[in-house]
């Protein structure tokens, strides 16, 4: 396993893999079907190139990593600082996304990709916070085994329905693995 920048299509290429077969996988039973079905796992390039542009730069500051297995990227993660969601602090950084292909739970790359871009994250950052269905078991199981814990409640509109989340903080410092 390498763990690489997300920076070119073939890399985004895998995320978009990466993100709709966990989606698909974490969330049957909680999200509807129809909603399910649209989630992409072989991307148009007018999905990569939006999903290109929903990387860190300048402007937004943060980091996009990829786990590369076999020259595929199974797995990715998005952490970001400065102007984030509401419910991350200014000192804090926000765990976007971290999504790993079904195929590959269980193998640390999860593990790995936050643990790495936590650790990108600038010295002044004191914590990370993220935001996570209240339905996903296999999600909040993750980031609780890995220090994260649970600081809030909130609410999401995915499709024409909104659904609950739960807000989860981990502090800086020690080990994720």
């Amino acid at each position: 396993m390498e763990i690489r920048s997300l920076d070119d299509r073939e890399s985004v290429r895998g995320a978009i893999e990466a993100h709709g077969q966990a989606w698909r996988a974490a969330y049957a039973g909680v999200l509807p079907d129809e909603v399910l079905e649209r989630v992409t796992v072989d991307p148009e390039p007018a999905v990569l190139d939006r999903w290109l542009d929903r990387l860190p730069d300048r402007d937004s500051p943060g980091v996009a990593l990829g786990a590369q297995v076999g020259g595929t990227v199974r797995g990715y993660v998005f952490v970001r600082w400065g102007e984030t969601k509401p419910f991350v602090g200014s000192s804090e950084a926000g765990l976007k996304e971290v999504y790993v292909h079904p195929d590959w739970w269980g193998g640390g790359l999860g593990t790995e990709l936050v643990g790495t871009g936590i650790d990108a994250t600038p010295s002044d950052i004191e914590a990370v916070a993220l935001e996570a269905l209240a339905e996903n078991e296999i999600g909040r199981s993750f980031y609780e085994s890995r220090g994260f814990a649970l600081d809030g409640h909130s609410e999401i509109a995915i499709g024409e329905d909104s659904y609950e989340t739960v807000i989860y903080r981990r502090p800086l410092g020690g080990t994720l693995r």
